[in-house]
C-alpha cells in the first residue's frame, strides 16, 4: 500500500508514520508534506496514491484547498483538532477522520474501513461530497447578533448575551443574562443551524440552550436529565432522553 502524509506538525508526523508502520508494516510512505503548497505541487507531478493521511490545517491554510486546485482520486483519513460537530459527515461516508491526539486503536479503527471502502465503486464520488459538506461546516459563520423589536425601535443583540432560546405559544424568545426575553423572528429549527453549535444545545422541541445557561442538572424519570437555567422560572426543563447522550458529549468536550 502506498501511503502519503500532508501534516505541517513534525512531531505529529513522525508519530504517524511510526503508527501507520507499526499496523501496517508493508506500507510505503510516499511523502510527507507541510503545506497546501507542496501538496499541490506534489499532486501535480505524481501518481496517485493509495491512500492519504491529512490533516486539516495546515500552516498556509485548509487542506481542503488542495481539492479546489488539483484532482485527488485516493481516499482520505484527516486527522485533525477540530471538533466533531463539523465533521459528522465523514462518520457516514466514505472516509474517515481521526481526532488528535491519534489513537493507536482508531487508526487501526480507520485502516479497516478504507479496506472496506476499497471495493465500494461510489467511494471516490462519496468522499468528495463529505469533503464539500464538511468544509462549508469549517468555514461556516454563525449569527453574531440579533436584531429584535422594542417598542416601535430596533435594537441589536449580541448572541454571546442569549443565555437559551425558547418556544412558547408558536413563539420564539431568547432570553439574555439580565434576564429579558426578546422576540424573535425565527423558528427554533431555524436557530439551530443558525448559532454556534460548540455553545447551544438543542435539548428538546422547545429549548435551544447555551453552556453558560446551565446553572444545575438533575436525574429525572425515564433516564432524562432535568436542568436549572440561569434567569428562567420554568421547572420543567428536561433533555430529551433521546438527546441525553449526545448532550453528555456535548458538555464533556
Amino acid at each position: 500500500m502506498n501511503v502519503l502524509i500532508i501534516e505541517d506538525e513534525p512531531l505529529a508526523a513522525e508519530r504517524l508514520a511510526s503508527l501507520v508502520k507499526g499496523l501496517q508494516p508493508d506500507v510505503q510512505i510516499h511523502a510527507i508534506l507541510d503545506s497546501v503548497k507542496r501538496s499541490v505541487e506534489w499532486f501535480s507531478k505524481n501518481p496517485s496514491v493509495d491512500l492519504i493521511f491529512m490533516d486539516i490545517q495546515l500552516a498556509d491554510g485548509l487542506s481542503f484547498e488542495i481539492f479546489e486546485k488539483v484532482e485527488v482520486t485516493a481516499p482520505v483519513i484527516f486527522t485533525t483538532a477540530y471538533n466533531e460537530y463539523a465533521l459528522k459527515a465523514f462518520k457516514v461516508n466514505s472516509i474517515d477522520y481521526i481526532l488528535k491526539p491519534i489513537d493507536k486503536s482508531e487508526l487501526e479503527a480507520a485502516f479497516k474501513k478504507y479496506q472496506t471502502l476499497t471495493i465500494q465503486r461510489s467511494a471516490p464520488d462519496k468522499m468528495m461530497e463529505s469533503i464539500g459538506y464538511a468544509m462549508q461546516m469549517l468555514t461556516k459563520k454563525y449569527k453574531e447578533r440579533f436584531v429584535i423589536k422594542v417598542g416601535e425601535h430596533l435594537k441589536s443583540v449580541e448572541v454571546s448575551e442569549i443565555l437559551f432560546f425558547f418556544s412558547l405559544e408558536k413563539t420564539t424568545f431568547a432570553q439574555t443574562k439580565d434576564g429579558r426575553k426578546h422576540i424573535l423572528d425565527f423558528t427554533l429549527d431555524q436557530l439551530d443551524g443558525l448559532v454556534d453549535p460548540a455553545r447551544y444545545f438543542r435539548i428538546n422541541r422547545k429549548y435551544i440552550v447555551s453552556i453558560d445557561s446551565i446553572q444545575d442538572m438533575i436525574s429525572y424519570t425515564n433516564s432524562r436529565l432535568k436542568l436549572v437555567l440561569k434567569t428562567s422560572d420554568d421547572s420543567d426543563v428536561i433533555v430529551a432522553r433521546e438527546r441525553v447522550q449526545e448532550f453528555k458529549e456535548w458538555l464533556d468536550r
